[in-house]
């Protein structure tokens, strides 16, 4: 018989970063990092004010909504190729989100850093979270030239000394973090006390979504913090019971940027939460009924 050789699963995390890697490289070689810090340093001595606080947003908000600007996803390909910077993420903050995510990586979900800029420049004033696979301080500095409040840092990409290290340079700058943890192997990190402690329901390695992965590690982040689920999200009930469970911020994407009107989406989503608002005070149903 032969021994047929079965080819080796990919992991689509590990090929990002691969990548990523190779892209931090080349575009050092366009703008130096000591140009871009000097940038950066202009660029917040002439701020009046630090970009608004994400965390302080979600902790005051009754909804918590982080609206996510995403046209692309490496497992769904294009979502919305058309959506624009300078409009939809004016339409999310019109229509009630406590935050914005904008997808800055280019080759795997069709961003850019410009986005942040052009939502800035189209009015956007609520706090601004810069989405990228970040794995070096240039993209600190990167995320803060173009307007983000804060950044993205997924443990599963960064040992606890690189994450410790970038989250204090992020700080430095002005950023708060949300730090993304997946699964038990993750919780380590929350050690390093993030302004906002992320729980993704999507596997990273395999694109799998499963909004239950919250619910299962709610209890195992520390108290009181500022905690957020990620991915997944499609019904308002869902959003009810993660909120009893501790949450209290919900990032959702896709489901706003598949609607011909993202904004309109979201108005509508939000309208139908508050609608359950009052059974936030009844029991907690049981997380398998609240699956998207």
């Amino acid at each position: 018989m032969f021994n047929v050789q079965r080819p080796k699963k990919v992991d689509i995390l590990e090929e990002i970063v691969a990548h990523k890697r190779m892209e931090m490289e080349q575009r050092m070689q366009f703008v130096p990092p000591r140009r871009l810090h000097a940038l950066v340093e202009e660029q917040m001595a002439r701020e009046a004010s630090a970009p608004p606080s994400m965390r302080c947003a979600l902790m005051d908000s009754p909804t918590g909504i982080i609206a996510e600007f995403k046209r692309k996803s490496p497992a769904k390909g294009w979502i919305n190729r058309e959506a624009r910077a300078g409009a939809v993420p004016l339409a999310y903050q019109a229509n009630g989100a406590a935050a914005l995510s904008i997808l800055t990586d280019t080759d795997y979900f069709g961003g850019y850093d410009e986005f942040v800029q052009e939502a800035r420049q189209s009015g956007v004033t609520i706090p601004v979270l810069y989405k990228n696979f970040i794995i070096c301080e240039y993209q600190l500095f990167q995320a803060r030239f173009c307007g983000a409040s804060a950044v993205l840092l997924i443990a599963a990409c960064l040992d606890l000394d690189t994450c410790r290290t970038l989250m204090r340079t992020a700080r430095g700058l002005g950023l708060e973090v949300l730090l993304e943890m997946h699964g038990e192997r993750d919780l380590d990190h929350a050690a390093l006390e993030p302004d906002m402690y992320g729980v993704n329901n999507r596997n990273l390695g395999t694109f799998v979504t499963d909004v239950d992965n919250s619910f299962r590690l709610s209890g195992r982040l520390p108290q009181g913090v500022c905690a957020v689920s990620e991915s997944g999200i499609a019904r308002p009930e869902t959003v009810v019971g993660l909120r009893r469970a501790g949450f209290r911020g919900f990032l959702m994407g896709e489901h706003f940027m598949r609607q011909s009107d993202p904004g309109r989406a979201l108005a509508d989503f939000t309208a139908a939460l508050n609608s359950l608002t009052p059974s936030l005070n009844s029991k907690t149903p049981s997380p398998n009924s609240l699956t998207p």
